[in-house]
């Protein structure tokens, strides 16, 4: 696992956590813009970084080693973290463990889903092998190729910037990984009703993913910060960077008028 640090360090410290299968780079394209509020530290998974031979094992052996970095170079506290996709899982895992203290947890329209062994055992194989042709070939199914190209433009942009978070044409992800990736984060269970002292949790809900999300936050977070926008998941950090990093601003330090 690796750390990308950049911007002021003078500034309050926001962890950058991606989503499944997805590299560190997928967080580029906003960087610059919270620099402006931030020092950024962008966490590359076990697995999924071009310059380390790792393999990704656990939810629990990452979140472990995120601790320990936080520990080690942060004093146990930072100001904030964002989760994109699974992502969000990692956020609310690590205020659930309480050994290390954010004040603004972020969840990125995760889809928080859980299942048992058996059933994640079976979604992980169905998902893990599609995953690793895309990821090593850095190519499309054919039947995805063919639905993308019937799309109008508005769609395509949303699909492209979404692709643009994976890591497509990565030879150095490994099967293994992506199956334990994905099998990992459905039988980590999150606890229901959390609500950690002097952490405010905040959801990015993108309701077009459908209702039965916003019952689970409420389910997951005993009194979740919700902000609603009529986008598809993963929507308005994918395609709209700018209202993006000025809904994080918000939520950390406020509205600041600018």
């Amino acid at each position: 696992m690796k750390f990308y640090e950049s911007g002021n360090q003078s500034k309050p410290v926001i962890f950058l956590f991606p989503g499944t299968c997805c590299l560190y780079s997928s967080f580029d394209h906003v960087l610059e813009g919270l620099h402006v509020y931030f020092y950024t530290v962008t966490v590359s998974y076990d697995g999924f970084d071009p310059n380390e031979n790792t393999q990704f094992h656990s939810m629990e052996e990452e979140c472990e080693k995120i601790e320990k970095e936080i520990m080690d170079h942060y004093g146990g506290r930072i100001k904030a973290a964002y989760g994109c996709s699974l992502g969000g899982s990692f956020v609310s895992l690590l205020i659930q463990r309480k050994r290390i203290h954010m004040d603004h947890g972020i969840i990125g329209s995760s889809d928080m889903d859980e299942a048992g062994k058996v059933m994640a055992t079976i979604q992980a194989s169905i998902v893990t092998p599609i995953m690793y042709k895309m990821v090593h070939t850095g190519t499309l199914p054919k039947l995805m190729e063919k639905k993308i190209a019937q799309m109008d433009d508005s769609k395509k942009k949303l699909v492209n910037g979404f692709l643009d978070m994976f890591g497509l044409g990565s030879p150095w992800i490994s099967k293994c990984s992506i199956y334990n990736q994905f099998y990992s984060d459905l039988v980590t269970k999150v606890q229901h009703n959390m609500d950690v002292p002097n952490t405010k949790i905040h959801v990015f809900y993108a309701t077009k993913m459908g209702k039965k999300y916003e019952k689970r936050y409420y389910t997951y977070f005993k009194n979740p910060d919700i902000h609603r926008f009529n986008m598809q998941h993963e929507e308005l950090f994918c395609c709209h960077a700018n209202k993006w990093i000025e809904e994080v601003r918000n939520v950390v330090i406020g509205d600041v008028g600018l």
